[in-house]
């Protein structure tokens, strides 16, 4: 009996740790609220493309969440800000003085909002610009709170308040965006063009395997990986929202990109590593999630990825690892879309570990 306790416990444990997080997604960040009548309320976006290239502008549906979902997925300091109009005290906002090269994202959606081309020192101590990224990502609108009359700055796709507006800036448009720290997320451009700290390229991988907070967490703290982004492939619906994708409306996977250096992990070793991140025998569920968006998948970006991709899987079958048939599609990577910020880095914005994989 004691031989076989731990075992037993470790099954215990998983079991527990599921129905935790199955509880913890109704709650919170797994539920699919369907507008009424099935369609979502779409505006018009210019997104960023996982190479960092603004899209043509493109219909996306708006994101709108309850209050407390909010509240939840974001933390109590950006929701002060993004959902209570709040705002951070000057010169202490992380981006106030940042100089590098990329993109500053809606901290709540990561609708991509400015650039840091249109990014100047304003000396008012938070962080400004001169232009938005695309003026269909920003809405105004007049706020006259606090005794004042002032042109409020929205983000367009989810409604987060941002900051405001002025008519004090430089050429050429003479125009201020002045924005909290706490409202937005920043993303190199060099890491979108596959170019680590150092200069040296990095290659890209993209996977699904159910729940991407759990892979996507895992992958993260591998050898060789400098980013990891969770997301969606293999559907044919661009910029989809995490709500059109898991209704079932998108032919898309909950997918994660990989950004690795190949100098220090090939390939091959990724691929190794997600055979033991998930169960590739269950076809379209990962653990309690069921649904074509939760498939294992491989999308491969060239004949060579295809090839290994294949040697891996069939190695795998052979192996007698396991007892069912491997259901891991591969197939072209015909485009990658990032999630909502929100989505991002789940498992350590919120203190969990794991995912809906196997149980061990």
């Amino acid at each position: 009996m004691g031989a076989n306790f731990y075992p037993e416990a470790k099954k215990v444990h998983a079991l527990l740790f599921l129905l935790l997080l199955g509880t913890h997604f109704l709650l919170y960040g797994r539920v699919c609220e369907a507008a009424p009548g099935g369609a979502m309320e779409q505006g018009t976006f210019v997104f960023l493309d996982e190479w960092g290239r603004p899209s043509a502008p493109t219909k996306g549906a708006y994101i709108r969440m309850r209050n407390e979902q909010w509240r939840y997925l974001l933390g109590e300091t950006t929701y002060a800000i993004t959902r209570e109009a709040g705002t951070e005290p000057p010169f202490c906002g992380r981006f106030a003085a940042g100089k590098e090269e990329g993109f500053y994202l809606c901290g709540d959606c990561g609708l991509p909002l400015f650039s840091s081309t249109a990014k100047y020192v304003s000396g008012t101590g938070w962080p400004s610009f001169f232009a938005p990224f695309a003026p269909q990502n920003i809405r105004q609108s007049e706020d006259r709170s606090h005794g004042m009359v002032r042109e409020e700055i929205l983000c367009a796709r989810c409604g987060a308040h941002l900051g405001h507006l002025f008519p004090d800036g430089p050429p050429p448009t003479g125009l201020r965006y002045c924005i909290n720290s706490g409202a937005l997320v920043f993303v190199p451009e060099r890491l979108l063009q596959g170019k680590g700290k150092d200069g040296n390229p990095l290659e890209r991988a993209v996977f699904a395997g159910g729940c991407y907070w759990g892979l996507e967490q895992k992958f993260e703290k591998e050898r060789g990986v400098k980013a990891a982004f969770a997301g969606y492939s293999g559907g044919t619906v661009p910029f989809p929202t995490y709500q059109e994708v898991c209704a079932g409306r998108t032919g898309h996977a909950e997918a994660v990109l990989v950004l690795f250096d190949p100098r220090e992990v090939s390939y091959e070793e990724l691929l190794a590593k997600f055979w033991d991140f998930h169960d590739p025998t269950t076809l379209n569920r990962q653990g309690p999630d069921i649904g074509s968006q939760y498939r294992s998948g491989i999308f491969v970006y060239d004949e060579a990825q295809r090839k290994a991709a294949e040697r891996s899987r069939q190695s795998l079958a052979e192996s007698g690892r396991f007892r069912a048939p491997i259901v891991t599609e591969i197939a072209p990577e015909k485009g990658f879309f990032f999630a909502e910020e929100y989505q991002q880095r789940y498992n350590e914005k919120h203190g969990l570990s794991g995912g809906c994989g196997r149980i061990p």
